[in-house]
């Protein structure tokens, strides 16, 4: 039985070091057993002053022990001497109690545990008064699991760990550890076959390519946010206006000084901030900065669910960029994928050996076409894993909000799959209900857990009630992305002028199902890769002069069509290539009067949008929207009315080439309408044609309303009135 363990434990295959290794009791007296790694000699200390006991090593395999008479457990440490004559003093690993309490166990297995990632992972803890590090993993199909890094020489020999029951969890406290070790996991699977992984629970991991987890990292920095925070739990998104600027942060700014290389999380806070605060928007949505290992995957192919990756900084500096953006004012939305990860072998794909965190049957477990795969969502500790994920952000770092990644993916299992590559749901039909089942729970935690918070989802499909309170059957999301508006918007305005009438409807269509949802109306990064272009590319003319001159009426249509708004970085100054992850923006174009405008323009459309804020009231209410005239297909000019709180606004969009001298809208009130915002203004790029400040409607019916309005409406612009109170 000796010589069993012993080969276990020298082969790496033993799946319960603590019943060998550490204090056992025997009858009436009692063993200590130690394997110190590089030890010639090893003796027991006790804690009450008594000389030490030394320990055998009969077989002279590194193997030590002593027998003591008495069966009740003291305090103990080793006095370990080194093949080098160098003698030191080691706590014991393996006579420690558990670190994760059987409750949080049961609680894991019944996937009921919310903040799992507060015992899973590595972590500083005192135990018995002993402060080291603690690390506990889910491999329930694993037959041995080790701790290893460069405190061991990265063999999984010494640090073997121990399986909690039938909870799957293996655990090892480690006491005077420091923190800040790079570690692993090495695990051998059912067939023998060791396998080294990175810790899923991690916090921080090295420099990205490399992929082994920081031991014990935290987030110590010292927020100064709280009247931020305590502002948000009395935010109401529906009724607020949100204008969100999404950024990609490795792209965003570089620094060419020093080979080419992105800000830091720290360099990037106050510039970010202030960028913001210039510009009006209201958030910042970031794409994910959740770890992953492969640059041009924009870090859509995470590995590190719950640490900011590493490329731009600690933890604390990213806490650090929340704080900042928060004193400014500045909400932070993560891009989030909880629907699929990537096949690395470092990291969740068949992480003990076999399909754990994903599904075994490929027609529902991969999705061939990201080269990723999708999470079993209808397993209790894989729900756990993915909504602990989220609540650590909120809980660690502060975040205010998710936008959702590929939501129609989870939705539908025969989402992007042929016929015959996909498997039917057990009862029929194409929708996977556990991940509908995982989308409510992880809405129905995130808001009752941290009131405020906004949660979006990128869904592309028809798919009823994305933002629908879950109690009505919806998933439970605040905002949907407006896909179809996104969509038909773009190809409208690629098209050359003179075939915009025929395509008229694709600007109207979208009132058909604008109130089914919540929706913001993104103009996001997928629309500006992939030979697309960039937004300013793709306006149809030679001119930049028109081309700058279409996207600023593109511009003034999102701002005042009903939704929230959202815009890639670039778009708001007209970057004019389309955007590569791997360089910064042309932030020179600003230099060029244009590309100046385009930023203005995008500048107060948000403080128009931000300073009247019945428009973000109104939304998502039908009261708040009324045609003036849908229909002048053959001039493609549009017109509508916002209103709420009894103000109006008047919105006229001419996308054509002609310019209209003495163009009749009709307006619900006599008087003076004043011209709030013209993106033909000389200060935005245009050629200053306008209404001279406003213009006086008179008593005759038009548009079906009771007054009519003339206005001069130049070529290819967007102009705002607002009914002026006299």
């Amino acid at each position: 039985m000796e010589n069993d363990w012993k080969a276990a434990l020298l082969g790496a295959r033993c799946p319960s070091p603590h019943d060998f290794l550490g204090w056992h009791g025997e009858g009436t007296g009692s063993v200590i057993r130690a394997f110190p790694g590089g030890a010639v000699a090893c003796a027991v200390l006790r804690g009450d002053g008594q000389p030490p006991i030394a320990m055998d090593c009969p077989a002279g395999d590194g193997f030590f022990e002593c027998r003591l008479p008495g069966a009740e457990f003291f305090p103990y440490r080793f006095l370990v001497t080194c093949a080098d004559g160098h003698a030191e003093e080691r706590e014991d690993p393996y006579r420690f109690l558990p670190t994760v309490p059987a409750y949080d166990r049961y609680l894991f297995g019944e996937g009921k545990s919310e903040r799992i990632h507060h015992f899973l992972g590595s972590h500083r803890r005192s135990v018995d008064g002993i402060a080291g590090l603690s690390f506990a993993v889910w491999a329930p199909n694993a037959g041995r699991v080790s701790l290893v890094g460069d405190f061991n020489g990265w063999d999984g020999r010494h640090f073997p760990m121990r399986c909690l029951g039938n909870s799957g969890i293996w655990e090892l406290f480690v006491p005077n550890l420091p923190a800040g070790g790079l570690y692993k996991y090495e695990l051998t699977d059912g067939a023998g076959r060791r396998r080294l992984r990175t810790d899923p629970f991690a916090l921080r991991y090295e420099r990205a390519p490399e992929a082994a987890a920081v031991a014990g990292a935290e987030v110590q920095h010292r927020w100064q946010d709280g009247d931020w925070m305590e502002a948000r739990r009395n935010f109401i998104p529906y009724r607020s206006p949100i204008s969100i600027y999404e950024v990609h942060l490795a792209s965003w700014r570089r620094v060419p000084e020093e080979g080419d290389r992105p800000l830091t999380y720290r360099e990037a806070a106050p510039l970010l901030a202030a960028y913001c605060v210039e510009l009006g928007f209201s958030h910042v949505e970031l794409l994910p900065i959740t770890e992953f290992p492969y640059d041009g995957s924009w870090g859509y192919q995470v590995t590190g669910y719950f640490a900011p990756t590493s490329r731009f900084g600690s933890p604390d500096d990213f806490a650090y960029l929340v704080d900042a953006l928060h004193r400014h004012g500045i909400g932070v939305i993560l891009d989030w994928v909880p629907g699929h990860f990537p096949k690395d072998r470092f990291a969740l794909a068949r992480f003990d050996g076999t399909c754990l965190y994903e599904h075994e049957d490929s027609r529902i477990g991969e999705h061939r076409g990201w080269g990723t795969l999708a999470f079993n969502f209808g397993r209790h500790e894989v729900r756990n894993f993915l909504i602990a994920s989220a609540l650590s952000w909120c809980e660690r770092f502060h975040v205010d909000g998710f936008r959702v990644d590929a939501v129609a993916a989870m939705v539908h299992r025969d989402y992007s799959r042929p016929e015959g590559e996909w498997l039917p749901h057990p009862h029929g039909g194409c929708e996977d209900s556990d991940a509908i089942a995982f989308l409510r729970a992880f809405n129905e935690k995130i808001h009752g857990l941290f009131p405020g918070i906004l949660t979006v989802a990128e869904e592309s499909t028809t798919y009823p009630g994305v933002s629908h309170p879950t109690y009505r059957g919806g998933l439970g999301f605040d905002f949907k992305w407006n896909m179809g508006w996104m969509h038909d918007t773009l190809r409208y305005f690629s098209l050359a002028p003179e075939r915009r009438p025929a395509a008229h409807g694709l600007l109207t269509f979208a009132m058909l199902y604008q109130y089914a949802e919540h929706f913001i109306l993104a103009l996001s990064h997928d629309e500006v890769v992939h030979g697309k272009g960039s937004l300013l590319a793709r306006m149809p003319s030679s001119s930049l002069d028109r081309k700058a001159d279409m996207l600023r009426s593109l511009y003034g249509y999102l701002w005042t069509w009903p939704g929230k708004k959202s815009l890639f970085m670039g778009g708001e100054f007209g970057q004019h290539d389309e955007w590569c992850h791997a360089r910064s923006l042309d932030w020179h174009l600003l230099a060029y009067r244009n590309h100046r405008g385009l930023q203005l323009w995008v500048r107060d459309l948000n403080r128009f949008y931000r300073s009247r804020p019945w428009l973000g009231a109104y939304d998502d209410d039908s009261s708040g929207f009324r045609w003036v005239n849908a229909d002048d297909r053959c001039n493609c000019v549009l017109s509508f009315l916002r209103r709420g709180d009894g103000e109006w606004i008047l919105v006229a969009c001419n996308f054509s080439e002609r310019d209209f001298a003495a163009y009749a809208v009709g307006v619900p009130e006599d008087g003076r309408w004043g011209e709030i915002l013209n993106s033909n203004a000389l200060l935005y790029g245009g050629a200053g044609s306008g209404n001279l400040g406003g213009g006086w409607s008179c008593p005759e019916p038009c548009h079906g309303l009771a007054h009519r309005l003339t206005i001069h409406l130049p070529a290819h612009s967007t102009i705002i009135f607002q009914r002026v109170k006299v």
